[in-house]
């Protein structure tokens, strides 16, 4: 009896020193992974007590090794070389853990709600989308996929498709961001630089659930919130609690805190469009916590304008989503940040517009001028100045390559001017080159003027290559 106790014991024993001995690593450091080029990746886990880890990378054939701490903690700095791959990483503590499969290129981290979140197919189902998923053979893009989770304090640890990373194929393309997928393809096929997406967003969320603790303890307004989520029991909330301030920066974008980036692609701001006015802070200090948080400089972010939704006004109205997008170009004046006009693309009946084609597309203009310094047009006009002569407004604008140009008649019902009255008339307007001359029988003297000033604006403004202009206003007056 006894001896086969002491057996017994000796056998847990081994059984419990081979799981120890087992090195473990983030869970998103996976075969398949990519990781940032040129520049310093952190390797970090668990292993025995005090163990040496060694490290070896394929690409340049080096050895980098560290010791384990008393509690098996370990943490290793390795030096990326400029894109390519496959190459593979060994990783050992007298246990060997193999990664394979690695590319070294260019990680996005692709963030927002519902509509950067809407897939190929699944809920989605964008336009042509079983063409596209046909089509979706990129081995050189890779996606990572973060599953919904809130939580009450910072993480290291994100919850993750099966498997980590995965190769871009017809099979595991259709349930990722189709908004995320678009921006690589373009990317990639422009560059040829291997793509990690990493994809983190949640439908109808607010812009506070993705800040951290410092940035918005500084909101007066929203400390009552903060409190009450701080004392919720259990540490993670339901899938029903993911609006509560923090808990979506503590759980789907904290554990990549650290871990190297090229930039950052952003869609949301629906949920937020009844709040307009705190939008113009909060969501430029969403970036600017993030940036502070990766500690990796002014990196490119570049996000999305809300596209054009609901029904058509019959006469220029007041409007909450005209205010949102307005909103959003208060986070142009940070340095590095890039906004895709998508008005045009839009669907009145749709909050989730099909065309995620061009949405995709015009984020990968913004990179590609940007970040990847390519020769190309990556925005449409944008107003520059007006002066007011004679009864009409007199418009300049700038990012026209060539020249303006206007789909639709002068009277389309995009353009409206005011008077001291503040009541808004529809316009007419004309075309000089990279001027326009706007005007109103309705009006003698105009004070203000607004473009696509609507829920569901006709977008009528373009410049050669395509790319519609940003709406405009002249006038600060909220109503």
């Amino acid at each position: 009896m006894k001896s086969s106790f002491k057996l017994t014991a000796l056998i847990c024993c081994l059984f419990i020193q081979s799981i120890q001995a087992k090195i473990t690593l983030p869970n998103f450091f996976t075969d398949n992974m990519v990781l940032q080029q040129k520049t310093k990746v952190t390797f970090s886990g668990k292993a025995n007590s005090s163990a040496s880890v060694v490290i070896t990378t394929s690409w340049d054939g080096k050895n980098y090794e560290t010791a384990a701490d008393a509690t098996g903690a370990w943490k290793v700095i390795v030096q990326t070389p400029q894109y390519g791959g496959p190459y593979e990483v060994v990783i050992s503590d007298g246990e060997v853990l193999t990664l394979h499969n690695i590319l070294i290129g260019d990680v996005w981290f692709c963030s927002g709600q519902s509509n950067m979140e809407m897939p190929l197919a699944g809920w989605g189902k964008i336009e042509h989308y079983e063409q596209e998923i046909t089509k979706a053979n990129y081995p050189n893009i890779r996606l990572l996929q973060v599953l919904h989770t809130a939580g009450q304090k910072p993480t290291d640890e994100a919850r993750l498709w099966e498997g980590g990373w995965q190769t871009c194929s017809p099979t595991s393309i259709p349930e990722f961001s189709s908004t995320a997928y678009f921006f690589a393809k373009e990317i990639y096929e422009k560059t040829h630089i291997p793509i990690g997406l990493i994809h983190s967003s949640w439908g109808g969320t607010y812009v506070e659930a993705w800040m951290s603790e410092q940035t918005l303890t500084k909101y007066e307004e929203l400390k009552e919130a903060y409190d009450k989520m701080k004392t919720t029991d259990g540490g993670l909330f339901d899938v029903k609690n993911g609006n509560q301030p923090t808990a979506l920066y503590n759980a789907m974008v904290e554990p990549f805190i650290g871990f190297p980036i090229e930039g950052a692609i952003w869609y949301q701001g629906e949920s937020n469009a009844s709040r307009a006015m705190a939008y113009r802070a909060l969501f430029p200090d969403m970036i600017k916590d993030w940036r502070n948080k990766w500690g990796i400089g002014n990196f490119p972010f570049y996000f999305v304008q809300l596209a054009n939704y609901k029904k058509k006004e019959e006469s220029p109205v007041a409007s909450d989503w005209a205010m949102l997008r307005e909103a959003q170009t208060y986070a142009l004046k940070l340095p590095n940040t890039g906004m895709a006009v998508i008005m045009d693309i839009g669907d009145a009946d749709d909050i989730h517009p099909k065309n995620k084609q061009d949405v995709g597309k015009r984020l990968a203009l913004l990179a590609l001028k940007n970040t990847y310094q390519q020769k190309t047009v990556c925005r449409g006009p944008s107003l520059k100045s007006y002066k007011i002569k004679k009864g009409e407004v007199l418009l300049r604008f700038d990012g026209t390559e060539n020249q303006l140009v206007l789909n639709g008649n002068s009277g389309s019902h995009a353009f409206a001017v005011a008077g001291n009255d503040h009541k808004f008339y529809w316009a007419d307007a004309k075309i000089h080159g990279n001027r326009m001359v706007v005007s109103s029988p309705q009006v003698k003297e105009p004070v203000a003027i607004r473009y696509a000033w609507a829920n569901n604006p006709n977008v009528v403004l373009f410049n050669v290559e395509g790319l519609p202009a940003a709406p405009f206003r002249t006038d600060n007056w909220n109503e």
